[in-house]
């Protein structure tokens, strides 16, 4: 409970931010909150605006790069990989990541990874949306409701479709919450069982920078129209003992932008000492 406490105190009673759905980060955990405007240089730098949001575990300190996107809640798109994953294998819709296969649809996608089977563990590692629209068919609606509730998961809604409500649809969710989730699922507090969070942990992509690696999910809103949008990127990063978690998210001008998202996500924990 004490930990529980703590992290609650750190990022700002945030159970109650689904409450206000805009609220901004100002009025969140200001004790412990740093603004860094150095941080908001690397969106300006790419000619794009976007946020950073970083929580350093140790020090029960947020950093975030302004006051107000940090607190705007958008599409999540594939970064709902990530609870998706849980709920799957929660539900026995996936029993195993590395065994059960999905079957190609047979329609032709312009992402040629999409195009082929997939495991949950190698269709998280290329974003493939046509497997994770599956899974949550056979989730449904009923099940995904309860879970999202239960993680107290952005503005829970899943209106628009159950196969669309994370890309076109009503869910919703910002920076802060974000990483609130993640930090959840990274400390195994999740209202799941321990197995499916340590499966999730580990099936995440992984990224290496020097000594320090990032496990983190992409997420590009309009991705599967070909039209992107707004690019995501969520995760933690461990440094020896030390672990950061992080949201970043910003509006995909041009394609360059796409890859974007993790080259700024580095140069902002970079910063903040996260790596």
């Amino acid at each position: 409970m004490h930990a529980l406490i703590n992290r609650r105190h750190a990022l700002g009673l945030l159970a109650a931010a689904s409450l206000v759905p805009s609220r901004s980060f100002a009025d969140v955990a200001q004790q412990r909150t740093e603004f860094r405007d150095d941080l908001a240089k690397h969106f300006f730098d790419e000619e794009t605006v976007g946020t950073f949001v970083g929580y350093k575990v140790d020090d029960y300190l947020i950093i975030a790069s302004d006051k107000d996107r940090s607190g705007e809640a958008k599409l999540p798109a594939s970064t709902f990989k990530i609870p998706n994953s849980v709920i799957a294998l929660e539900t026995g819709v996936v029993g195993d990541p590395d065994k059960d296969v999905f079957k190609w649809d047979g329609v032709t996608r312009s992402i040629e990874a999409w195009n082929h089977d997939h495991t949950m563990r190698s269709a998280i590692a290329v974003s493939a949306v046509p497997v994770y629209q599956e899974i949550a068919r056979r989730i449904g609606a009923e099940r995904m409701q309860k879970y999202l509730d239960l993680f107290d998961y952005g503005n829970r809604d899943i209106g628009g479709g159950i196969d669309q409500f994370w890309l076109t649809g009503n869910l919703r969710i910002d920076p802060i919450q974000q990483v609130d989730f993640v930090d959840r699922l990274r400390r195994g507090t999740l209202p799941v069982s321990k197995r499916s969070q340590d499966l999730v942990r580990d099936i995440l992509p992984v990224t290496k920078v020097g000594d320090a690696i990032i496990r983190a999910k992409s997420g590009l809103v309009g991705a599967e129209a070909g039209k992107p949008s707004l690019g995501w990127m969520v995760g933690w990063a461990e440094k020896g003992d030390a672990r950061t978690v992080f949201a970043l998210n910003m509006d995909c001008k041009e394609p360059r932008h796409i890859a974007d998202r993790m080259k700024l996500t580095q140069q902002c924990l970079a910063d903040i000492g996260g790596i």
